[in-house]
């Protein structure tokens, strides 16, 4: 699944580290949330599209095979 993450973490010049904080979790997992080598639970999603006040369709791109 493709995700806008990075990019938006960028425009609200957020550090990973300080974003993964907020998100309770480590560094490490928004890395690999952002280079697509991990999918976030729907309960992560969901605080993650609230920080940005967005909707999960917003950030996280699902395309059906």
């Amino acid at each position: 699944m493709q995700n806008r993450l990075e990019a938006l973490r960028k425009q609200y010049n957020v550090k990973q580290e300080t974003f993964a904080e907020a998100m309770g979790v480590s560094r490490q997992t928004i890395s690999s949330i952002e280079t697509g080598k991990y999918n976030p639970s729907i309960i992560l999603a969901i605080k993650i599209a609230r920080y940005f006040n967005l909707a999960v369709e917003d950030i996280f791109i699902f395309e059906e095979a």
